[in-house]
């Protein structure tokens, strides 16, 4: 299918192994197919072309031919090889039909590698954050609910600077981790927006050279009947072409994502730390020997798979972001690598979030007992005697507490501060959470 100039390409750009995504090749298809029926609606094309580029376009969205699209993501920076790869196998398999399709004057009808590249860009971008990203987040938010509800009214020291604070429950520690989610999806959402506004219809340089007048309108239209999403034409075509900041723009909420998932992850792994010597506040589900050398550990693994995805996500952040610089003159010639670290990362961080759901969150719960022990013993309850006998007081009774080795109560009494009576009616743990 298209084989010659495949080969050829194949040859000149043997740069690595990362083939284009899939996800491209698919929303390749798809506005493959809509172009065809536009330009059959104005006249341009054939009906019966338009059928045989339908017919093949679904051969290829239904992941028949993904063997026939082997080009690297480093080849030229417009993606003119992978275009061109699409437009021949499509006019390979329309042959099926009967009919002769020609790649370039078929296939590629009023449209140029410059504008449907940058235009499947988007295709691609937003279907994955839409049926893929955002499910997950749905899931992942809940699954973090049932847990804050689940300990909302067991309360734990709380941490600051790595240090001991005043308390809160464990289910208002995973209440934050659950808002980070939920405004995570929110950002990503709102900025998907961006995305529906497709460059086709600017051919070369933004102009619409060869194309009929309304082709981007039309097939933008044609591309929210055969998705359902909300694709528009792009309103100035130039910025299309020279400018990636929409995809940029999303990808810094996507990152913005993977530093909360960090945080969470890392979060998770340090209050599991033990089981004698670390906080052990936690316990994660054993899923595997956690040493080769050191029996009984449970090693933090999905916490480590998934700082590690958020790492991988950072960097592509920075490459998408230096590659999105390069809008020189009329053509952004870094689209390639720009779409394929945008999918990746979306790719990355649904598997890493479904992992760690289910593998980690799904099966972890509180150690009441230590929780218990390290808030009796916990000095940074006496910010509570604060407001009764002042902090200078105060902070003599947890000095004295810390280098005897007592308790706060009992440094407290000793001290003549307070009786008995005051520090059990001022120092209560859960009062002190305001809940």
């Amino acid at each position: 299918m298209g084989r010659a100039n495949r080969a050829k390409q194949t040859k000149i750009f043997k740069i690595g192994e990362k083939r284009m995504p899939l996800e491209v090749i698919d929303a390749f298809a798809l506005l493959k197919k809509a172009c065809a029926t536009v330009n059959a609606s104005s006249g341009k094309l054939d009906l019966d072309k338009e059928k045989a580029i339908g017919f093949a376009c679904d051969r290829i969205l239904n992941g028949e031919l993904d063997e026939h699209f082997p080009l690297v993501v480093f080849q030229t920076g417009s993606g003119t090889q992978t275009n061109m790869n699409v437009n021949e196998v499509v006019a390979f398999v329309s042959h099926e039909k009967g009919v002769m399709v020609h790649p370039n004057d078929d296939v590629n009808m009023s449209q140029s590698s410059n504008d449907t590249f940058p235009s499947v860009m988007h295709i691609a971008a937003y279907k994955a954050i839409h049926k893929k990203l955002l499910p997950e987040l749905d899931k992942f938010q809940a699954i973090l609910k049932e847990k804050k509800e689940a300990y909302w009214q067991l309360v734990k020291i709380g941490r600051t600077h790595l240090q001991d604070a005043t308390p809160l429950t464990l289910g208002q520690e995973i209440s934050g981790y659950e808002a980070m989610i939920k405004n995570a999806k929110r950002f990503i959402e709102e900025s998907s927006v961006s995305l529906s506004a497709l460059a086709i219809g600017g051919t070369a340089v933004g102009t619409g050279i060869n194309a009929p007048e309304n082709f981007g309108n039309d097939v933008a239209s044609e591309l929210k009947r055969l998705t359902g999403f909300p694709f528009i034409s792009d309103e100035n075509k130039f910025f299309a072409l020279q400018s990636h900041s929409p995809i940029n723009y999303v990808h810094g909420a996507i990152r913005a994502l993977a530093s909360d998932l960090m945080k969470i992850a890392n979060d998770i792994r340090f209050l599991a730390s033990g089981p004698r010597s670390g906080i052990g506040e936690i316990r994660i589900p054993e899923n595997e020997p956690g040493s080769s050398i050191m029996p009984g550990k449970v090693n933090p693994t999905q916490c480590e798979a998934l700082t590690m995805v958020a790492a991988q996500v950072m960097g592509n952040d920075t490459t998408i972001n230096v590659a999105s610089s390069q809008g020189n003159l009329e053509l952004n010639v870094y689209k390639p690598v720009i779409i394929d670290n945008f999918l990746e990362s979306v790719r990355l961080l649904t598997d890493g979030m479904k992992s760690f759901r289910i593998h980690c969150l799904d099966g972890l719960q509180a150690n009441e007992a230590v929780i218990q022990d390290k808030l009796e013993n916990s000095l940074m309850l006496v910010t509570a005697l604060n407001p009764h006998i002042g902090y200078e007081k105060a902070a003599e009774i947890a000095k004295a507490a810390h280098e005897n080795g007592t308790t706060l109560r009992v440094s407290a009494v000793s001290s003549g501060y307070v009786t008995e009576e005051q520090f059990d009616s001022w120092v209560d743990p859960h009062k002190m959470t305001n809940l």
